[in-house]
C-alpha cells in the first residue's frame, strides 16, 4: 500500500469517529455527515498519493468534508439556511468543540452525546457502535444476536428520529450523563466483546478495540467513581483481558479456556480486576456487569480446570437471567450446568433453548452442543452439530478450530 493509502487507514482508524462527529453536529444530520466524510475520503486516496499526506490529515477530511457538504446541499437546494453556518466555519485547523466539556475524554465524550435519551436504548448503543466506535453493521449485528437488515434499520430510524424531531447533537451537561450511563457502559462492554471475539478475519483477537474499551473504562470509572457498575465494567474487562495472551497459540490457533497455560494469565490485571470488583460491590449488591465480573474471576482463580468451582458459577449465570435474560446467558448457564452436574443436563437446557430460535443465527449454540454429543459418545449427532457449527462461524480462527474438532471426530469415528 502507498504512503497515501497507510496514512488514510491510520486516519480512518484513529479519527473517523471524531470527525463524524464534529460533522454531525456542524450539520444536524447524520446521512450527510457520513456522506460527506465519504467524499471526502475518496478525495484523499486520489490526492494523497500524489501530494503527500496533509499536515493534518484529520483536520483536512473535515475541512474538505464540510466543503463537500456545502456542494451536495447547494445542489440539492435543500436545507438552506444551513449554508451561512456552514461557510463560517471557513477553515478548521484543528478538531476542538466550542462546547465546555462534561467528560475529559473526548470519545467518550461522543458516546455521551451519542447516546441521546429520545432514542431507544438499543437504537443508542447500535447507532454509537457504528458511527462512533468504527463498528462495521455485520459486527454490530452479531453481537446484538440479529440480522444485518435488522441493524440496519435500526440505525436508519435513530438517524430519522433526530433528523425529524430536531434532537440537538451537543455535550450533555453533567446531571445528564446518568441517564445516559447504561448505553455508555453497553457501548464500551460491546467494543471489548468485538475486539476479544472478531466476527471475521483471520485473526480471533482485535487488540486494538480492546486496548480503548479498557481505556474508556478506566477513564468513566475516574469520571463516574461513585457509579458500582463503572467499576464492575471496569473489573470484568480486566479480568477477561488477563487472559487474551493464553486464548491462542504461537501459531495463532484458538486455545480454550480448559486448555489454556494459566501461567500465561496476567496475575496483576487479575488483581486489579478483582479490586473494582470488590469496589462495586460495597457500593451497591451485584448487577448486570458485577455479576459477570464475578464468574471471570471465579475462572481465574481456580489453578485448574478441575478446581473450578462450576456450581458457583451456574448459580451466578442463573441470578443474571434473572436480572438481564438474554439467550447468551441462557447458552453460558447450560454449559456450566452441563461442567457442574453432567452433559445430559446441559445438553437438556441447550435443546430446550434451541427450541425456542433464540440463537438460529448463532455458531455458539451448536458448537457447545457438538461438545456435550461428543462427550456422551454420540459422535453422529456430534458430527451435524459441528457441521452447523462449522457453517455459521464467519471468524476464520473459530471456524479452524471447529473444522479440527470435528475431523479429529470423524477419524476416531471411522466414518
Amino acid at each position: 500500500m502507498s504512503e497515501g493509502g497507510d496514512a488514510l487507514g491510520a486516519v480512518f482508524r484513529a479519527e473517523h469517529g471524531r470527525v463524524l462527529a464534529r460533522l454531525i453536529g456542524l450539520l444536524g444530520d447524520f446521512d450527510l455527515a457520513e456522506e460527506a466524510l465519504a467524499d471526502a475520503y475518496l478525495i484523499a486516496v486520489a490526492h494523497w498519493p500524489r501530494r503527500g499526506v496533509p499536515e493534518h490529515p484529520a483536520a483536512w477530511l473535515l475541512v474538505t468534508a464540510r466543503n463537500r457538504a456545502i456542494d451536495r446541499i447547494r445542489r440539492a437546494r435543500t436545507h438552506v439556511a444551513k449554508l451561512p453556518a456552514l461557510a463560517a466555519e471557513a477553515d478548521v485547523p484543528e478538531l476542538e468543540g466550542t462546547e465546555p466539556m462534561s467528560v475529559p475524554d473526548e470519545r467518550l465524550q461522543l458516546f455521551f452525546t451519542c447516546c441521546h435519551p429520545a432514542l431507544s436504548r438499543p437504537a443508542q448503543v447500535a447507532l454509537t457502535l457504528r458511527c462512533l466506535a468504527g463498528l462495521s453493521t455485520p459486527e454490530v449485528a452479531r453481537l446484538f444476536l440479529t440480522s444485518e437488515a435488522t441493524i440496519g434499520q435500526r440505525i436508519v430510524r435513530a438517524k430519522r428520529k433526530i433528523r425529524d424531531a430536531n434532537i440537538p447533537y451537543r455535550v450533555p451537561t453533567t446531571p445528564e450523563l446518568p441517564d445516559r450511563l447504561p448505553a455508555v457502559l453497553a457501548v464500551i462492554y460491546l467494543m471489548f466483546t468485538e475486539g476479544y471475539v472478531a466476527t471475521s478475519g483471520p485473526q480471533l483477537i482485535r487488540p486494538e478495540l480492546c486496548d480503548e474499551a479498557i481505556r474508556l473504562a478506566r477513564t468513566l470509572h475516574e469520571l463516574m467513581p461513585d457509579e458500582p457498575e463503572t467499576a464492575a465494567l471496569l473489573a470484568l474487562l480486566l479480568l477477561t483481558d488477563a487472559r487474551r495472551v493464553a486464548r491462542v497459540d504461537a501459531n495463532g490457533n484458538l486455545v480454550l479456556l480448559a486448555d489454556q497455560d494459566r501461567s500465561r494469565w496476567d496475575r496483576p490485571l487479575i488483581a486489579e480486576g478483582r479490586h473494582f470488583l470488590t469496589q462495586a460491590l460495597r457500593i451497591a449488591p451485584p448487577g448486570l456487569y458485577a455479576l459477570q465480573a464475578g464468574i471471570v474471576a471465579l475462572h481465574d482463580e481456580a489453578p485448574s480446570p478441575a478446581d473450578t468451582d462450576w456450581l458457583q458459577i451456574a448459580a451466578l449465570y442463573r441470578h443474571l437471567d434473572t436480572i438481564a435474560p438474554s439467550p447468551m446467558v441462557s447458552l453460558n448457564h447450560a454449559i456450566a450446568v452441563a461442567e457442574a452436574d453432567g452433559p445430559i443436563a446441559g445438553l437438556n437446557l441447550l435443546d430446550a433453548l434451541q427450541a425456542t430460535g433464540a440463537l438460529a443465527g448463532s455458531h455458539l449454540m451448536h458448537a457447545a452442543r457438538a461438545d456435550l454429543l461428543r462427550r456422551l459418545g454420540r459422535n453422529h449427532e456430534a458430527i451435524t452439530a459441528y457441521d452447523q457449527a462449522i457453517a455459521g462461524a464467519t471468524n476464520d480462527t473459530e471456524r479452524a478450530y471447529l473444522t479440527a474438532r470435528k475431523e479429529h471426530l470423524t477419524n476416531a469415528n471411522g466414518s
